[in-house]
């Protein structure tokens, strides 16, 4: 049995690091793309895009002013389950990490009726899900409004083609990638339904970009995708460049026999998230 104020205690935990720390995967993908970028002032982008992970690491500042939503992801282990309210928890838990961390206050009370910001960074949002594995998963992930206002949700026809999904992710890229803060990190859902591919789409970006699909018909499309993108020239912070984006991750599902779902999420360079694993 886990208690929902530990939880919440390591989701603050995680909050923390993701805003004030780039992954090591990401770090490494940015080193090697400032290696390969041919143009002078993508260069010139990518270095400052380190040189801020490591400012922001040596004074334990947030990477980017907005400081995004909070998504918390919770995998847990065979058999386990939560004692107490974990979403009271994890918000008070998190507003006051945000407010130890010095991160803007970026939530409003309610979308349509009262935008009025509700000055603690909450709610989180949150999603629990039981697994088989021997140990709980806890994901943490920080999305600034850019990045998500710039993905979209595609009902394919169920006879799509790869074709059809490089057309659909192009289309977004062109459209909106300047909004995102290039280089991406694009995380496709395919499958589910209309209000759950845009979760896989999220579940697609917590994997490590070095990670390998074991599906090779994925992890081709994959880089099809990723070189595609790049093509396109727009480059680091739209300035134009070899790099436009750092990877593609695909995360797939079952679906109804009539439908191809695919969520297009632009994520900007930072792709600020943690993950932690532990036993009760």
């Amino acid at each position: 049995m886990l208690q929902a104020t530990d939880i919440a205690t390591r989701a603050a935990d995680l909050l923390t690091q993701a805003a004030t720390q780039l992954r090591p995967d990401i770090r490494a993908a940015l080193e090697v793309a400032l290696t390969g970028e041919r143009n002078e002032r993508a260069r010139a982008v990518l270095t400052a895009l380190l040189e801020n992970d490591e400012i922001a690491r040596r004074d334990n500042v947030p990477l980017c002013q907005d400081t995004g939503t909070t998504w918390i992801r919770l995998e847990l282990a065979a058999g386990e389950w939560v004692e107490g309210d974990l979403q009271a928890a994890c918000d008070a838990a998190c507003a006051a990490a945000s407010q130890r961390a010095g991160l803007r206050n970026s939530l409003v009370f309610d979308a349509y009726s009262d935008r009025c910001n509700t000055q603690t960074n909450t709610p989180v949002f949150i999603d629990i899900v039981q697994t088989d594995a021997d140990c709980t998963h806890l994901h943490v992930m920080l999305k600034g409004a850019g990045s998500d206002n710039a993905s979209r949700i595609v009902m394919l026809d169920p006879d799509a083609n790869d074709d059809d999904i490089a057309t659909a992710v192009l289309a977004a890229v062109e459209e909106k990638a300047s909004m995102a803060c290039p280089p991406l990190i694009i995380g496709l859902g395919i499958g589910g339904t209309f209000d759950t591919v845009g979760k896989l789409s999220k579940r697609a970006l917590l994997r490590p970009l070095t990670d390998v699909p074991s599906d090779p018909q994925v992890a081709l499309l994959q880089e099809r995708l990723l070189a595609a993108v790049n093509a396109t020239g727009i480059g680091p912070a739209a300035l134009g460049g070899d790099t436009t984006a750092l990877a593609v991750q695909i995360q797939t599902a079952p679906c109804h026999i009539a439908a191809k779902p695919l969520a297009i999420n632009l994520c900007c360079n930072a792709l600020r998230s943690q993950t932690i694993s532990f036993s009760a």
